[in-house]
């Protein structure tokens, strides 16, 4: 394993380390356009993504870079990969030199700052300048970014690794295989008497306004967020199944964070279990069965969501079997974490 302490250390200004150090532009609350592009501010948490927008000109738009927050969380580094909208609350440092393990060792080092300045204290361009950092160095005294790369690299491999360990113990518990599908008893029941369904509330794009609430719309993607609003109303809600009656008929999306539901999305809520992540993800697939019923000129409505059966495992009493079926997914979530973690930490990372 690579050592921090074999290696020397040597300091440099920021300016030397990213040739390209860039504010971001100030855009008030109430000129954001809703949209799917990360508005990045100085929020200390979600990667600094403070809202998504849809804005396309009078913004700076930035790539493959770090970020660091001037002012508010004063400090506060992280990596973006993706396309983002940067605020005049943060600073892009970017280097053709860094790949996306390098600036992540490097993020951590930068985000020391936060320790020389506080929210009375800013870190403005004059100062960002003058910022040094420490990094390790080549035998020419260098940046040694091929160290920093092989370093994170090990760590995440060394996580991987772990995760393993507990996935194939957490596969365990329960003891032994778990009763095939087609080995369980099934029972037809009526929607209405499984779920609570309650209606979304329409709100057109005109009111929408930009923010970080998920707004749910009869997609068939995306788990049915079609825009992040600050609006409120009786519609929001969590841990429940949200089941389109209209556009893409019958798609459900799972939802544990709250949220709000359009008119065209019913809410399902189960009656009789308190609902959990992989009971409902069960009734998920269950639903679906149903799809070729209806299309967008036959919806599935209220009055049809009440009388329609679904087919759902049952206990020893025909009552549904909520144990197995949370079992049941979490036994398939288990392996299939295990085969896409093996593969990956087989990959030369």
């Amino acid at each position: 394993m690579l050592d921090l302490h074999d290696r020397e250390w040597k300091e440099f200004y920021l300016r030397d380390i990213f040739p390209d150090i860039q504010r971001g532009k100030r855009l008030k609350t109430a000129d954001h356009i809703q949209g799917s592009i990360p508005y990045v501010s100085s929020s200390a948490i979600n990667n600094g993504v403070d809202a998504f927008i849809g804005n396309g000109g009078k913004v700076r738009k930035f790539e493959e870079c770090l970020t660091l927050a001037n002012s508010g969380s004063v400090g506060k580094t992280f990596y973006h990969s993706y396309e983002f909208i940067a605020s005049d609350h943060v600073t892009s440092l970017k280097s053709d030199k860094l790949n996306k393990y390098s600036y992540l060792f490097i993020a951590t080092i930068v985000q020391r700052l936060e320790e020389k300045y506080s929210f009375n204290r800013e870190i403005n361009d004059v100062r960002i300048n003058k910022e040094k950092i420490v990094l390790p160095v080549d035998e020419s005294g260098n940046p040694d970014y091929a160290f920093m790369e092989q370093y994170i690299k090990e760590r995440e491999r060394q996580i991987i690794q772990n995760y393993i360990g507990y996935i194939r113990h957490d596969a365990q518990i329960g003891g032994g295989k778990i009763t095939p599908l087609n080995q369980k008893e099934w029972k037809e029941f009526y929607l209405c008497d499984i779920f609570t369904i309650r209606p979304g509330k329409r709100l057109t794009k005109s009111n929408m306004k930009s923010g970080t609430t998920p707004f749910i719309g009869a997609s068939d993607s995306n788990n049915g967020v079609t825009a992040f609003v600050s609006n409120t109303n009786v519609s929001k809600d969590s841990n429940v199944l949200g089941v389109n009656y209209n556009g893409s008929v019958v798609e459900n999306f799972y939802h544990p964070y709250t949220c709000i539901f359009s008119d065209d999305v019913k809410r399902f809520a189960l009656r009789e279990h308190n609902g959990n992540e992989y009971v409902y993800l069960f009734m998920k697939t269950v639903i679906l069965q149903q799809k070729s019923k209806y299309a967008y000129g036959y919806k599935f409505n209220e009055e049809r969501m009440q009388k329609q059966m679904i087919l759902l495992p049952t206990t020893a009493n025909g009552q549904p079997d909520y144990d197995y079926m949370e079992q049941y997914v979490k036994r398939l979530f288990s392996a299939l974490k295990l085969q896409y973690l093996q593969e990956k930490v087989t990959v030369a990372i």
